[in-house]
């Protein structure tokens, strides 16, 4: 009788432990995500402007795509009292439907693509969004980069065989202060400030985590960035790990560039120090890019 009162005992225990237990997560609000990094290829003769723009969601679930009562791009050269001594606009509309995604809008009256040329050293770009009443707004400067001078297959590695190194050089442009973020694809990021080789030739190696296939082709990727995108890219590879990049789900808090300003009004440019009422996530910038290609040995 003992044997059995325990083996009853065993089995309610069992039981009880495939109760499955349901958490009531918090509701969050939801913030705007716009995936804004606008990359010029100097060799087109447009800029290819896509603006992603989703909405945050629970845990666990994707960002989804969203709407904007209105997209448009100001750009040009500011004056001494900052503001435009000219300015040119670009509309933007949705794509395709329920797609999130915002290019210039081919039925205005006007040509609303950017030509490749505006995109000069010490050219602004502005963004501004209206998003479900809600006024957006996004300031940046265009930032232009230097092209690869080589890449190579290392034989490296940093924990183990899994890995595949890749060696990067490129040559500092001399005279100023410069900012670098590197794309070597799949969401995978590097970020260099030239502190300490301006203006000269530098080598870096960069790690894959898997293991490269031979025959396998990659796009190395080197962008021109200004200080606050540096700063920007550099916070989310420290709470991504170095991937998953800066538009991925679940994105990581960190504060962007683009600011609601549905209290102040309409402006034209932002100054430095005003105060806003909160920020979307993600960023709005305008770079220079140049790809190299890698074939996997």
């Amino acid at each position: 009788m003992q044997k059995e009162l325990i083996y009853f005992l065993m089995f309610l225990f069992l039981v009880s432990c495939e109760d499955v237990i349901e958490v009531d997560l918090p509701e969050v609000e939801t913030r705007l995500v716009v995936d804004g990094l606008l990359r010029v290829d100097k060799d087109q003769e447009f800029i290819d402007v896509r603006l992603t723009l989703r909405e945050t969601s629970n845990f666990f679930e994707e960002n989804q795509p969203t709407q904007v009562e209105n997209a448009v791009i100001y750009y040009g050269t500011l004056n001494e009292n900052n503001t435009f001594e000219t300015v040119s606009t670009s509309q933007l509309v949705e794509e395709t439907p329920g797609t999130g995604i915002y290019v210039p809008d081919a039925n205005f009256g006007t040509d609303q693509r950017i030509p490749t040329s505006a995109a000069e050293p010490e050219v602004t770009f502005i963004l501004q969004l209206t998003h479900n009443g809600k006024q957006y707004y996004a300031q940046t400067q265009y930032a232009p980069t230097v092209p690869v001078d080589n890449l190579e297959q290392g034989d490296s590695n940093l924990f183990g065989d899994d890995e595949t190194e890749v060696i990067v050089t490129f040559t500092d442009a001399p005279n100023e202060d410069n900012y670098f973020v590197f794309d070597f694809m799949n969401s995978e990021y590097q970020v260099v400030e030239d502190t300490f080789f301006k203006g000269q030739q530098f080598q870096f190696s960069y790690f894959y985590d898997d293991q490269l296939e031979a025959g396998q082709e990659i796009t190395v990727s080197i962008m021109g960035a200004t200080k606050e995108y540096y700063d920007f890219m550099s916070l989310i590879l420290q709470q991504t790990g170095g991937n998953g990049g800066p538009f991925q789900t679940p994105v990581a808090t960190v504060k962007g560039n683009v600011f609601d300003i549905t209290d102040i009004g309409n402006v034209e440019v932002l100054e430095p120090d005003t105060e806003t009422n909160g920020y979307a996530l993600g960023y709005f910038g305008v770079v220079q890019v140049y790809s190299s290609n890698l074939l996997i040995e």
